[in-house]
């Protein structure tokens, strides 16, 4: 399968100010798909403008045709699985069968104390996220759902006429740790990785991508105790987050060799952010558009 190469943009910007242009410019540079941050705010945009995902990924599939749009990602921090399945079945309705879920157990960020609780430990994330994806993925693929939870509850919860997409939108698991990586494996139509925290904050290049292949390692383990085919999998990197930060983008033939490293580990996907000026996603505009247009062409 050769390589799609696809973008995020994060809602900072008006609509009317470079919000919509943003959207519509990516189809035209032939991302494979644009996605969104699934934020309340976030890091060093938290006392600047930042817009909601759901608004804006419906207003981007109004002015778009064919580029597909996605979350990246979605979390139970302040998602609750009914409210967010009525919502992506009208967005998928909206969009013709064009949205994937990115999905994720989220962290310790601005998000987890928004709504007034303290943040959830490790664990208590990780069991919420279990129950959150288990929960979701009956509401997207039946009529009407009835449960009870240790976290979350649906009472004759309907979503009909269901997903455009069937049996339902795909899912893009977030995930590095055990538990993660069998959700991942059990209910994903994709798995997504930035890497390895600690080796991004201060090992190699080199060393992150070992750490990203032992990911993969761990995730065909868990591919292959539930029986599945990890090969039906696409594999994600959203990028940025590596020791490599930026580099990639510096050139086309920079990017090319990066993306070509995680190609060879079997990566189906490479996400890059939209260059956003003094910040961390600084980068040149020409150099982006270029990379949008000739990259996928060079990696076969």
């Amino acid at each position: 399968m050769s390589l799609r190469l696809s973008t995020v943009i994060l809602p900072y910007r008006r609509w009317s100010e470079g919000g919509r242009k943003a959207w519509q410019h990516a189809e035209q540079l032939g991302f494979h798909t644009a996605y969104t941050y699934d934020h309340l705010s976030w890091r060093s945009f938290r006392d600047d403008p930042w817009f909601g995902a759901v608004p804006t990924l419906t207003a981007a599939a109004a002015v778009t045709d064919q580029l597909r749009l996605g979350t990246l990602v979605t979390s139970p921090n302040f998602r609750h699985p009914v409210t967010l399945a009525k919502e992506l079945v009208s967005l998928d309705d909206i969009s013709d069968g064009r949205v994937t879920l990115g999905i994720g157990a989220g962290g310790t960020g601005f998000d987890a104390t928004a709504l007034g609780h303290e943040p959830w430990t490790p664990r208590e994330r990780a069991d919420r996220f279990g129950e959150f994806v288990t929960l979701l993925d009956r509401l997207l693929t039946e009529d009407s759902v009835s449960y009870e939870g240790d976290f979350y509850s649906a009472h004759e919860a309907r979503n009909i006429p269901g997903c455009v997409q069937r049996p339902r939108l795909p899912f893009a698991v977030a995930a590095t740790g055990p538990r993660g990586l069998r959700l991942a494996a059990q209910y994903g139509q994709a798995w997504v990785t930035t890497g390895d925290k600690k080796v991004n904050d201060s090992g190699t290049p080199e060393q992150a991508l070992q750490a990203i292949q032992g990911q993969a390692e761990k995730l065909a383990d868990a591919c292959a105790a539930l029986g599945r085919d990890m090969a039906g999998l696409d594999k994600v990197l959203l990028t940025g987050f590596t020791p490599d930060r930026g580099r990639p983008l510096e050139s086309l033939d920079a990017f090319v060799d990066f993306a070509g490293r995680y190609q060879e580990l079997g990566f189906t996907e490479i996400v890059v952010h939209w260059p956003i000026p003094d910040s961390d996603f600084a980068a040149d505009e020409k150099v982006f558009e270029q990379i949008a247009m000739d990259a996928v062409a060079q990696l076969g």
